[in-house]
């Protein structure tokens, strides 16, 4: 029988550490050491990652040895850059932080970026400004560009260009023989295309070459109105996303805001809901597309505009202070206004739990297969429902009963999940089981069994290999 690898138990032994430390160029530390919970704790601060060993890699090679040195000793293996999606926490086993690996490379002939593993989408965003370029990067600019591609990856610009997945040209990874691979469409293409959606299962990615597009600027920004208006707003804008172009990216959110004086003070303190616009046609074509959206009723905020695509993290405007949160979605076919009715009751200022619900409208480029194709999932979904809570270990249980209810009461409506929404114990194999189509999930076990028999690469959204 295959030995299965080491999980959820510490594990130590300071003279195979001590000889890993010996041959990496960036620190190796354990429980204890200094730099050890600046290493593991990154964005996500709710039950984080507890390793017996985290290696700072700076470099391909590190990250070869500490692969090489977690398959030698059994041990389970993860991997983190901002830490912004962890799933199942680690345990006890490897914790490869790649944050370090920051490199850059624009190339504006082939509107291309080569990006080492540890890079943020700000980075990638600065960096291709001034050859008129934009990556395919995502509402927080501050997220790891590469497990966020590798998860699909669902941007301001999705509807127009799609997943940012649909846009890698090859990838450099280590899979679990220790080995160094280039993998594209014509080398080791199973693997090119169960990496695009399956993000670290089959190999912990070095780097990435991407596809950039040719956007400098677009109209964008947010309307805020106060949530008496919550209901009226959400089946306003549901039937407003049935007219508009592919050139419109659109989300809506229904937030409660902590009274602090980060805020502005017409919305500290208050129940809001936050339409988020990104339209990549003449400004003017904009104004007249959002005109039924401002029609709503008095504005707290109206950030829209112009705007560079380096300002475009203002839109959603993210928090950016590590926080601990837990959060689950369900991709939709439709709404309608007795669900929005229900999904009120059920998260809003009355309810228990008052959550973050966001809805982001999908379909155009995201409902179209890539050439070539990829992984990812859902394609026929027309929304995807995010819920999200801050949470402690005192409120866990309640705030997870409260999204078992929500994701309950949509399952009429739900053709699948997200990959890259769902964080903690939401994180199930049976759920991110859901996040592919049935025939596309039997593909990528069948290919973990290949790449990753042991599942060492496990402390992630599993994909467990297939027994047979």
């Amino acid at each position: 029988m295959t030995p299965q690898p080491r999980t959820d138990a510490p594990w130590g032994d300071p003279a195979a550490a001590r000889k890993l430390a010996g041959s990496v160029r960036g620190p190796v530390l354990a429980a204890g050491d200094d730099g050890y919970d600046e290493e593991r704790v990154r964005y996500q601060t709710f039950r984080p990652h507890a390793p017996s060993v985290v290696i700072g890699a700076v470099d391909e090679e590190d990250v070869r040895l500490a692969v090489e040195f977690g398959a030698a000793h059994g041990l389970p293996v993860g991997v983190q850059a901002t830490g912004h999606g962890p799933a199942l926490p680690a345990h006890g086993g490897v914790l490869i932080s790649t944050r370090r690996m920051s490199g850059v490379r624009i190339d504006p002939v082939s509107r291309t970026a080569l990006l080492d593993a540890g890079v943020s989408w700000q980075q990638v965003v600065t960096a291709a400004a001034p050859h008129g370029l934009a990556p395919l990067s995502g509402s927080a600019p501050h997220v790891g560009a590469v497990a966020y591609t590798l998860g699909g990856g669902l941007g301001l610009l999705a509807r127009r260009y799609g997943y940012a997945a649909d846009h890698v040209r090859r990838i450099r990874a280590v899979t679990t023989d220790g080995r160094v691979r280039d993998i594209d469409a014509d080398r080791e293409s199973d693997l090119f295309w169960a990496l695009r959606g399956g993000r670290d299962n089959f190999g912990v990615v070095t780097s990435m070459e991407v596809g950039l597009v040719p956007v400098e600027r677009l109209y964008g920004g947010a309307l805020y109105f106060d949530g008496s208006l919550a209901e009226e707003a959400v089946n306003t804008w549901l039937r407003w996303t049935a007219g508009v172009p592919e050139d419109m990216t659109s989300s809506l959110a229904l937030v409660p805001l902590p009274d602090v004086p980060a805020l502005p003070p017409p919305l500290r303190g208050r129940y809001v809901v936050h339409v988020r616009i990104s339209f990549l046609g003449e400004a003017a074509e904009g104004e007249r597309l959002i005109a039924p959206l401002r029609a709503l009723g008095p504005r707290l905020a109206d950030t829209v505009r112009v705007l560079p695509y380096t300002e475009s993290g203002s839109i959603h405007n993210d928090p950016v202070p590590p926080a601990a949160y837990t959060g689950t979605n369900a991709m939709l076919s439709g709404l309608d206004e007795d669900r929005v009715h229900q999904i009120l009751a059920m998260t809003g200022p009355g309810a228990p739990v008052n959550s973050i619900v966001e809805l982001r409208h999908l379909g155009g480029a995201l409902g179209r297969a890539p050439r070539p194709a990829n992984s990812v999932g859902n394609r026929d979904a027309a929304y995807l429902l995010a819920v999200l809570d801050r949470v402690t270990p005192d409120t866990a249980g309640e705030v997870a009963a409260a999204h078992s209810r929500l994701t309950g009461a949509l399952a009429p409506l739900t053709t699948g999940r997200s990959l890259n929404f769902l964080y903690g114990s939401n994180a199930t194999p049976d759920q991110v089981a859901l996040a592919y189509a049935p025939d596309d999930y039997r593909r990528l076990r069948r290919l973990k069994s290949v790449w990753d028999p042991q599942n060492l690469l496990r402390l992630n959204h599993n994909i467990p290999p297939d027994p047979a």
